[in-house]
């Protein structure tokens, strides 16, 4: 199969960006990396008539730390942002994460904007992300709005974004000294059948799990319970058993799913418990 005909641009600027976006409406669409628009389009479960290529965008490949925050290019590589050392150091768990991302070829040209904007449900970095807040700043012509992860992923291939809008950055909280953070995951092929990611402090706790439903989901009934009662292991893995919203596919039952939840999440807490 081969990538029907379309017309390619390349702007040098966001404000270009925005009103090639604009005066296209509905033919237009941007990307970065481009490995899943792509092969999308090429199997025809994706159409546009305008790619709108965002490489030479450097305002979406910037990392930039503050005492609050650590903000991330949404243009930024896979690979660079596991291979950079202020993620390393400030947030060792997503450097781990995209370490594992799909394979080499995907890491080295996939972004993590273009990774949350698919909205693959199958996919690691969402998960983690809404684990640690993470918020999202979208671009129009009326300027830039903030959403949190978890509001902006609405279900498979499914975001808030609207016509004439991009993402720009992803900004994540620095972590508080004491807090404990596990991600866990099962692959079956290259993609996640299952993951987990929690993350407790002295006032907040926060399970999501993701790749067995539509979309990553915290699991508030379990995270109520830990906080409370930070030792209930057992009966919060039983409540995200029960809690999770997991679908049948090639990679599972939904009982099965459900299963993967439990374990993954029994190891997690028992890894930030440690």
């Amino acid at each position: 199969m081969t990538l029907p005909d379309f017309e390619l641009c390349r702007p040098e600027t966001l404000s270009e960006t925005m009103e090639l976006l604009s005066e296209q409406e509905g033919e237009a669409v941007f990307y970065m990396g481009g490995t899943e628009l792509l092969l999308a389009m090429k199997y025809g479960l994706a159409h546009a008539s305008i790619l709108v290529d965002g490489k030479k965008l450097g305002e979406l490949k910037k990392i930039e730390a503050n005492d609050d925050s650590l903000t991330l290019g949404a243009g930024l590589t896979h690979l660079a942002l596991e291979s950079s050392p202020i993620v390393r150091e400030l947030l060792p768990e997503l450097a781990g994460v995209e370490r594992t991302v799909a394979n080499l070829r995907v890491r080295a040209v996939g972004t993590l904007g273009g990774n949350l904007c698919f909205a693959e449900p199958h996919s690691d970095p969402a998960t983690l992300l809404i684990a640690l807040g993470a918020r999202v700043g979208l671009l129009s012509k009326a300027g830039t709005r903030w959403l949190p992860l978890e509001e902006f992923v609405l279900g498979p291939l499914q975001t808030a974004l609207v016509p004439g809008e991009i993402m720009t950055a992803i900004t994540v909280p620095k972590p508080p000294t004491e807090a404990r953070i596990a991600f866990e995951r099962i692959r079956l092929k290259e993609r996640p059948a299952a993951n987990v990611a929690v993350m407790l402090t002295e006032e907040e706790v926060r399970v999501v799990v993701g790749a067995v439903g539509p979309r990553p989901l915290r699991v508030i009934d379990a995270e109520d319970l830990l906080l409370e009662t930070p030792e209930a292991i057992e009966d919060a893995c039983a409540l995200v058993e029960a809690g999770v919203e997991p679908y049948a596919d090639g990679e599972g039952s939904i009982e099965y799913k459900r299963h993967l939840a439990a374990v993954l999440t029994r190891r997690a807490l028992r890894r930030v418990a440690a």
